[in-house]
């Protein structure tokens, strides 16, 4: 039985099976699929919001202990292990996880959005709501996320390169389960399972998104028609060019991907920065971070029973809970690329070199949105709110050769979603292949077919919205897995230092 149950590899088949149900219903009743989604979605934000909030703020200060005690100075890996990649390499990988193209995406939106609507107690297009904007734009993309990411990637990479385990999800949970190997397998297997569909469904939904923003945004610059039939085209170069990516391997496809990435990236936002409202931008970086470090634990504990839960049940609770379904993907890959770090090192870098980057570009970008609507009278608010594409664009425009920084947005846009869709099928080859460091081209390929199709199929149905927050369904389960994972970690390296 034990052959045999190797041998079909359940965790592929059962996972496979899963999502092709799941999106059948998907395609087939959008709108219900959608309704019970939202259902599932607002209980656990009414009833668990405030856990979700609570946990968050426990993964950082997890993280900080470890960085700051004795056990920062524990390798991921052997003790002469040295890191398979330069900081400047790293840093990009980092990004390549979804996180890049996903801050392009909301880089404008997010704060113009919460310039026109404020959280609760603020009035909208005001020059309070501009400054309330910038500091939860700030806040949302800050060391939050980075915290439930690093928690995962640091457990990961602690049991996969000094234990010599399996670097799966479920191993690190393996040191607090009962000692009988049929229960232990169990759970593992059930673990397994919700991390691969969490991961194939959550990249899936953003490839979908994306593409809709690279449609999007050359249906602004070019005109080209904001169709079904572009974005399928869109999907197909997308996947020929991930595929080719993954074909090419992680230290060459998608490393070399990642640091173009975040040069354009910098280079971009550099320049925005030189030929724009410089002086403007540089103070709503200075007041922008002033503004989260001030009110960092008053917004990270932020549940006030007295005021209206909707805006922080749409915007903060819903990042969390996003990050926490993201985790599996996010925190696998960080752990692959990070074999060699210091536990201390680790959480530096990806604790605050990601989230300065990110709260850097909320300035340049949401802080220029937002002078060019309240002082230029360009009406960025009113672009967002027809199409939350366009926000970038709208934006891009009143710089000087906005066209060809339009092109280039549209560029790192698409090479951000093939470094992110080609990170992800590697993930997904390793969590489905007994997690062999190289997983086989041939699994990489089926995963990168398989979350293609699910985002054609999702556009052509426009079920995207719906999937998406159904995927959300799995971030209560795994906040509590994300927990344990911290015990099992620090168990064992109490144990490993007496």
């Amino acid at each position: 039985m034990k052959n045999l149950a190797e041998k079909f590899n359940i965790v592929f088949w059962t996972s496979a099976l899963i999502i092709f149900v799941f999106i059948v219903f998907g395609v087939s009743f959008p709108e219900t699929l959608s309704t019970y989604a939202e259902a599932a979605f607002d209980w656990s934000t009414t009833y668990f919001g405030g856990f979700y909030l609570v946990v968050t703020v426990f993964f950082i200060g997890f993280c900080l202990f470890l960085a700051l005690s004795r056990f920062g100075k524990i390798k991921l890996g052997k003790d002469d292990d040295k890191p398979e990649y330069s900081y400047y390499n790293w840093i990009g990988m980092l990004f390549s996880a979804g996180f890049g193209v996903a801050l392009v995406f909301w880089g404008v939106s997010e704060p113009v959005m919460h310039y026109s609507s404020p959280p609760p107690g603020y009035e909208g297009k005001t020059d309070e709501a501009v400054n309330i904007a910038i500091q939860y734009s700030m806040f949302h993309w800050g060391i939050h996320q980075w915290a439930i990411f690093g928690v995962i990637g640091l457990v990961v990479a602690y049991f996969q390169f000094r234990k010599g385990k399996q670097g799966l999800i479920s191993a690190s949970i393996e040191p607090l389960l009962s000692n009988s190997k049929y229960e232990i397998k169990g759970w593992r297997q059930t673990i397994d399972i919700l991390a691969v569909v969490a991961t194939a469904t959550g990249v899936a939904t953003t490839l979908g998104l994306g593409v809709m923003q690279v449609n999007g945004g050359l249906h602004y610059t070019f005109g080209i028609p904001d169709s079904t039939t572009t974005q399928m085209m869109i999907i197909i170069c997308l996947m020929i060019a991930y595929l080719v990516s993954t074909i090419t391997g992680l230290n060459k496809g998608i490393r070399l991907l990642s640091v173009v990435n975040l040069s354009v990236a910098f280079l971009l936002m550099a320049f925005t920065l030189v030929v724009g409202p410089t002086l403007h931008m540089v103070n709503t970086f200075i007041y922008g971070i002033g503004g989260y470090l001030q009110n960092f634990i008053d917004m990270s504990l932020n549940v006030n029973p007295n005021e209206d839960g909707e805006w922080l049940s749409e915007w903060t609770i819903f990042y969390w809970a996003w990050a926490m379904a993201w985790s599996p993907f996010v925190g696998t890959f960080i752990a692959r690329v990070s074999k060699g770090r210091t536990i201390r090192e680790f959480v530096v870098g990806v604790l605050f070199v990601p989230p300065f980057v990110a709260i850097a570009w909320m300035a340049v970008f949401g802080g220029g949105a937002l002078y060019f609507e309240k002082e230029k009278e360009v009406a960025v608010v009113e672009a967002v709110e027809n199409d939350v594409t366009n926000g970038l664009f709208v934006t891009l425009e009143q710089f000087p050769l906005g066209i060809v920084l339009a092109v280039i947005a549209i560029a790192l846009i698409f090479f951000f979603l093939i470094t992110s869709a080609a990170s992800a099928t590697f993930v997904l080859g390793m969590m489905t292949s007994k997690n062999a460091l190289q997983p086989g081209i041939g699994i990489q390929m089926v995963w990168g077919v398989l979350m293609t199709g699910i985002a054609a199929i999702l556009l052509i149905a426009s079920g995207l919205t719906g999937l998406q927050t159904a995927s959300l369904i799995t971030a209560l389960p795994f906040s509590f897995i994300i927990v344990l994972m911290c015990f099992g970690l620090l168990k064992e390296l109490r144990k490993e230092r007496g």
